[in-house]
């Protein structure tokens, strides 16, 4: 008990510190794309802030591993994690540093009991937006015959593929584009998924209690007409006792 206290107080302290680094990295992360033409030192830079955010990540599922009490129980409900963690270094692709920083950051702010529902899913859309768009970017710019070269035509393809709506007008023409489109279509169906599962919840929750509020007005009323029966009989035993 003493163990599972300190991991719920380390993942505290820990959760703004790892948010913090996570903008870091969203910095790094688009600093080379939307500027292709910045100095090699600037590039070197920023692939340093990734590594290093991706390393303390994968410090921190370290330390929640030695803080649990029955590791091999947190190893299994907490696999996403460790994929997230060992990705990168299958091949040292900025893509897959992506990808994993994004899942360690889902998975930290589910764990978060104090982010609302609503936050994160915001939280999510935005942050597919803008990492599917310089992602796309970095892949679809330089592609023979590609047609995704700016950062606006980015952003609006990315926008257009999350609600599914898929204009046409820019599509991904490479194998690894078109698998970061089918991750953007599959998160924005999930997305909405939540959002009308939440807006569901929320009627339910309030037909309810409009259903109970309708039920106890009901059981007053039902009290109080039996106490005016019982006056009534009460006034009418007291005035055949007058009239005898």
């Amino acid at each position: 008990m003493q163990q599972q206290s300190a991991q719920l107080r380390w993942e505290q302290h820990t959760q703004r510190p790892l948010f913090g680094l996570a903008l870091a990295f969203a910095v790094a992360y688009a600093v080379p794309i939307v500027r292709p033409d910045a100095s090699r030192a600037v590039v070197d830079v920023c692939a340093a802030v990734e590594w290093v955010v991706w390393g303390a990540f994968a410090l921190d599922y370290a330390v929640r591993l030695g803080l649990a009490r029955e590791r091999l129980v947190f190893i299994r409900t907490h696999w996403l994690d460790l994929g997230a963690v060992l990705l990168p270094m299958l091949q040292p692709m900025r893509l897959l540093r992506l990808v994993s920083t994004l899942l360690l950051v889902g998975q930290r702010a589910r764990m978060a009991s104090q982010i609302k529902l609503t936050t994160y899913v915001a939280g999510a859309v935005v942050g597919l937006l803008m990492f599917g768009s310089l992602a796309v970017l970095s892949v679809e710019r330089d592609a023979p015959g590609g047609n995704i070269r700016t950062l606006g035509d980015a952003v609006w393809w990315s926008f257009t593929t999350m609600t599914t709506v898929g204009y046409g007008d820019h599509a991904p023409t490479t194998g690894l584009g078109r698998m970061l489109a089918v991750g953007l279509m599959l998160s924005g169906i999930a997305l909405l998924g939540v959002v009308t599962a939440n807006i569901a919840a929320w009627f339910i929750a309030r037909f309810e209690m409009d259903d109970v509020e309708e039920r106890r007005q009901t059981e007053a009323i039902r009290e109080l007409t039996e106490e005016v029966r019982a006056l009534r009989g009460e006034v009418a035993a007291l005035k055949g006792t007058r009239v005898e």
